[in-house]
């Protein structure tokens, strides 16, 4: 068979469906049955090697042996045994923490397994000579797989018969198509664009490319949350003081009770769980639970908890052209005829090569809408049809009436195309594609175009920008948020794109490879650290970044990140994992490939990348509410710990009973911080959220350390009222409540109806429960009590506005 009559066959029956010729597979057989057991035997199987999200057993361990359950189950046990269950009520925090992040955890799995599952495709090899539909995991090593357009490669493999134009796009970048013919490789991410062809498979599991990739993304890596961070150095802190804290205050209390053991655990225990922050744990995993269900509802599923909070804090966002700021697909802006040719002679010609080759690209579909809608739904017959090919740079037929060519101007018309430029650069310069439409009464050869070639006019396309797109740059703009474009595609053409899209600075565009020389990203130390000095220059010049590799992808958000700042990085091929791994924030939709989802921390489940605007608002409302309320926990951690170390010291039972505790943490804490971490906040973060939480926590703390310490003090020292120990631990609740309410004030301004309403409650609900339960609350109120209660509330309130203002300037000007 002659090279020309192949390609007519490969490249046109097969695209179209059809057979009228011999079929390449005919001459292959393929591997037989006993072959194929025999490597199966052997562990050559291309057994599913991409990255996996964590087992259910994972998830279970990271929630639930965590020092946090460990320290509260032996608090808890301890009054179970020696005290009294309603004092264990604190235990009830710890298991709805943990319930919530087991949930959100195994939910975000089961979903992303189940799209793992839908998207696994299928393969059709030739086994003992016939044709036969697999799945991939089911390939072993010399299986001869065949490729049409539309398949994906599914193992790196050789082609021995055919030819077909790859795209290689979700392992490159670049949108070009690659020409593959017999002995090109063809590597396992990758997809048929045209053509047909027949490959062996040299490469399964690890070994293949796409899962070399991909094994940058199997490390379970949490988000650097600075939420995390804060949280765990406030337990980490506890933690350490808790044991011998609770030990030198056990020995006290057992000395001071008179040998109690009972008195003594519980009153040791009441201290220690108010120096545990469990309810902050609680209401961070709450509100972002919370956060993630609403997002739920945008569709975009958050895998990890943390995830929103990074997003929301996030200063530049890496985006590529494709699927994010454009829909992936092209269309058709105008066809221009050159003089003496009319519209419709050009969109005949259009409609020969488009027809005639039957091609699946973008640039074919685009032309077959736009022939569509113009009522061209089929063209003559072609007698010879030649694909696109990216070393060609055109497609063509052969039809009764003569030749008909379609492709880039330079490719088509040679040196003729400087006498044209003129005609095309002003569409050049918006970004768009132009092709050269050309005609000949003589026949395509292969490779090779007729002479006495006729140009007919140019096909003018473009990408098609999402509609979201202007807005959503529109609002990271205004929030601060810096863009930058990395594409694998020409800098130039990705600018234009980008400007029209309304990215900011999207004139400042550079050649990524100009950037560095070394495609390897040098080995040397020494040339290491002159890469990373050429990429943090570029970062703070260029905003479009073209001709991206995958490793320069990764490469940039490492210089970004080395510049201080938090950089959220979208991406849906194989290319863009190692840089999703490094981004603090990675967020990939759920048309992207498996690799992409399950090491990117968000998917978009409906694909659409406008749902961001969304998530960063979420984001702002937990993280600045969280702030708002995190004071309330961390007030009581603090007086909690220096209260426990003031009575180590003083010959006096620590005032309080777990379930006193409870009720005030309940009441003035728990309940509140609730409500108030799902009001409305979209808000720009402002300042660290240690910080920001401090500030308003150590007055109160402070306030109700003073208060109760030199009340003691004057108790011990004067020795004028003789208090039983249910009456000093009533004055004592009465004064740190007092002091609750005095934080939850200043948290609650501005104060709105919900607010209102809600202090008051409270307020009524706390009355209610010394006043109706005096007995469960461990609450004996007698005229001294109330007296005494009464002049310590009032010292309080005067020093805690003290505190407040002091505190309010030494934190401002240490910001400064």
């Amino acid at each position: 068979m002659k090279p020309q009559e192949t390609e007519n066959i490969i490249n046109t029956d097969y695209t179209k469906g059809t057979r009228k010729g011999p079929s390449l597979a005919e001459k292959i057989t393929g591997l037989t049955v006993s072959e194929v057991e025999r490597r199966i035997a052997d562990g050559q199987v291309n057994r599913d090697s991409t990255a996996k999200t964590r087992s259910v057993g994972e998830i279970l361990r990271s929630n639930l042996l965590t020092p946090f359950i460990a320290l509260n189950a032996v608090l808890g046990a301890a009054i179970l045994i020696f005290g009294s269950p309603k004092n264990a009520l604190f235990l009830i925090v710890v298991v709805f923490n943990a319930a919530i992040g087991i949930f959100q955890e195994l939910r975000a799995k089961r979903l992303v397994d189940r799209l793992s599952i839908v998207s696994m495709p299928k393969v059709t090899v030739i086994r003992d000579g016939i044709e036969k539909e697999i799945a991939v995991s089911e390939l072993v090593r010399d299986d001869v797989v065949m490729l049409r357009a539309g398949n994906q490669v599914c193992a790196d493999s050789v082609v021995i018969s055919g030819s077909a134009e790859l795209d290689e796009s979700l392992l490159t970048g670049e949108s070009e198509t690659v020409y593959k013919a017999e002995g090109s490789t063809l590597y396992s991410g990758s997809s048929v664009a045209a053509g047909f062809c027949c490959a062996r498979v040299v490469g399964i599991g690890k070994e293949n490319y796409a899962a070399k990739i991909a094994a940058h993304a199997r490390r379970f890596k949490k988000p650097a949350s600075e939420i995390m961070r804060s949280v765990n150095l406030i337990i980490k802190t506890v933690g350490f003081a808790i044991i011998p804290v609770g030990a030198a205050l056990f020995i006290r209390q057992y000395s001071a009770g008179g040998g109690d053991l009972s008195q003594s655990v519980t009153s040791t225990v009441a201290a220690l769980v108010g120096m545990i922050p469990e309810g902050l744990i609680l209401l961070t995993s709450m509100v972002l639970a919370v956060g993630i269900i609403r997002l739920s509802r945008k569709n975009a599923l958050v895998q990890e908890l943390y995830s929103i909070e990074m997003l929301a804090r996030v200063d530049v966002l890496c985006l590529d052209k494709t699927g994010t700021i454009t829909e992936g697909r092209m269309q058709t802006e105008a066809l221009m005829p050159v003089q003496d040719v009319s519209v419709d002679e050009l969109r005949s010609a259009v409609a020969a090569v488009i027809y005639g080759t039957d091609e699946k690209n973008a640039t074919a579909i685009a032309l077959r809408e736009y022939l569509a809608e113009n009522g061209i739904t089929q063209a003559p017959e072609a007698e010879l049809a030649v694909p696109f090919s990216s070393a060609r740079k055109w497609s063509g037929v052969t039809t009764a009436g003569g030749s008909f060519v379609l492709g880039a101007p330079a490719f088509v018309l040679g040196e003729r195309a400087e006498e044209i430029k003129n005609l095309i650069s002003a569409e050049l310069e918006k970004g768009n594609r132009v092709l050269a439409v050309v005609s000949s009464a003589g026949r395509l050869v292969e490779n090779g175009l007729p002479a006495d070639l006729k140009l007919l006019g140019f096909v003018v396309l473009s990408d098609v920008i999402r509609k979201s797109a202007p807005s959503m740059m529109k609002y990271f703009k205004e929030q601060g948020v810096a863009i930058k474009i990395i594409s694998g595609d020409d800098p130039l053409t990705v600018s234009r794109i980008a400007a029209a899209a309304g990215v900011d600075g999207a004139d400042r565009y550079v050649d990524a490879t100009l950037l560095i020389p070394d495609e390897d990203g040098g080995a040397a130390q020494d040339e290491s650290a002159e890469i990373r000095e050429t990429f943090s220059q570029a970062i703070q010049k260029y905003a479009v970044f073209g001709r991206v590799t995958p490793g320069r992808k990764a490469e940039l958000v490492r210089a970004l990140k080395a510049a201080g700042h938090t950089v959220a990085m979208t991406g849906d091929g194989v290319n863009d994992v190692m840089a999703l791994r490094e981004s603090d924030c990675s967020i990939a939709p759920a048309s992207g490939s498996d690799a992409a989802r399950n090491v990117s921390q968000i998917v978009l489940m409906d694909s659409d990348f406008s749902s961001m605007t969304d998530i960063v608002a979420e984001g702002r409302r937990s993280v600045n509410n969280l702030q708002r309320s995190a004071s309330l926990f961390l007030t009581k951690t603090i007086f909690s710990t220096l209260l426990a170390v003031f009575f180590i010291f003083v010959k006096v039972g620590y005032p309080f009973q777990p379930i006193q505790l409870t009720l005030i943490s309940g009441i003035t804490i728990g309940i509140p911080s609730f409500v108030l971490a799902l009001q409305p906040n979209h808000e720009r973060i402002r300042g660290r959220f240690l910080t920001n939480v401090i500030t308003k926590a150590v007055p109160g703390a402070l306030t109700d350390v003073i208060i109760i310490a030199a009340a003691t003090i004057v108790y011990l020292i004067s020795g004028l009222v003789e208090l039983t120990t249910a009456e000093i631990s009533t004055v004592t609740t009465l004064v740190i409540a007092s002091v609750g309410f005095m934080v939850l004030f200043r948290v609650c301004i501005p104060f709105n109806k919900i607010r209102t309403a809600l202090f008051a409650a409270l307020l009524m609900i706390f009355a209610g429960a010394i006043l109706l339960f005096p007995e469960f609350f461990g609450i004996a109120v007698s005229s001294v009590v109330l007296l005494i209660a009464a002049m310590s509330v009032a010292a309080a309130a005067l020093l805690y506005i003290g505190l407040v203002t002091l505190s309010s300037h030494v934190f401002s000007s240490s910001e400064r």
